[in-house]
């Protein structure tokens, strides 16, 4: 029996990984009742509540440059804001159905991640025709760099005011599903690093760093990913590895203009 192929395997992993969250949040609904009341929001849980939905601007950011019509843009937001994980979960296995074989087969994480076919995105880069790619090189590292002091801020503030956070007290049914569902968005998050690093050492730093640090690393390792653009390239050339970009063309499309 052939083995299944590595979009197989995150496709699957996704979905599980989906399931798990929902049944994490009906089961912390059905025990805990409803999450809007006031005397949850102790100091960590708004620190982790920052820290959740910086993660969930990146991957909202994904999405819109994903999707090419805007009504179906604004619905998957609205469910991301609201559904986390759940949500990411739901669409990163929707992307990897839409493969063909042959992309499962050839470069499924660059596939997935890629918003239209190669020919389309060549030809954006030439006409500079894309509208999702306001936010330049320069803005965006100013961007990431204001979210991860914030949260670092928010960090200190909150053992500040409230001490270490590894106390059983701490966690309560509410913050532990956040914490499910705040680790599920680092996964997804992680599929790219492994993807983006060709270094195996260095990809298990960053796997470290983004487990105990959580969208502190995000931000830096978006940062830093930015400083290897320059201010001129078009932001979502951060997604791809700089092997696909090379591969596909990207990178030859810029040097031509």
């Amino acid at each position: 029996m052939a083995a299944p192929s590595l979009a197989t395997v995150l496709r699957n992993l996704f979905v599980l990984l989906g399931c798990g969250i929902a049944a994490t949040v009906i089961y912390t609904i059905a025990t805990d009742g409803l999450p809007f009341r006031k005397q949850l929001l102790t100091p960590w849980m708004a620190a982790t509540l920052v820290d959740f939905y910086i993660n969930i601007l990146v991957i909202g950011a994904w999405i819109v440059y994903k999707e090419s019509n805007w009504i179906r843009t604004i619905i998957w937001i609205v469910l991301l804001v609201c559904l986390g994980s759940i949500t990411t979960c739901g669409y990163i296995v929707l992307q990897f159905f839409k493969l063909t074989p042959q992309e499962s087969l050839q470069d499924p994480i660059y596939f997935v991640l890629l918003r239209t076919r190669k020919n389309d995105c060549l030809s954006t880069l030439r006409d500079g025709t894309d509208s999702k790619g306001k936010l330049s090189v320069v803005g965006a590292r100013v961007l990431f760099s204001v979210l991860g002091c914030l949260m670092l801020g928010t960090l200190i503030y909150s053992i500040a005011i409230d001490g270490s956070p590894f106390r059983q007290e701490v966690f309560t049914p509410w913050l532990s599903a956040t914490l499910v569902d705040f680790y599920v968005n680092v996964f997804a998050l992680l599929v790219w690093v492994a993807y983006k690093e060709s270094n195996w050492r260095s990809a298990a730093i960053w796997i470290i760093l983004f487990i105990s640090l959580g969208s502190v690393t995000t931000c830096s390792y978006i940062v830093l990913q930015l400083f290897h653009l320059s201010p001129q390239d078009p932001v979502f050339l951060i997604v791809f590895s700089s092997s696909n970009r090379a591969e596909n063309g990207f990178e030859g499309s810029l040097q031509a203009q």
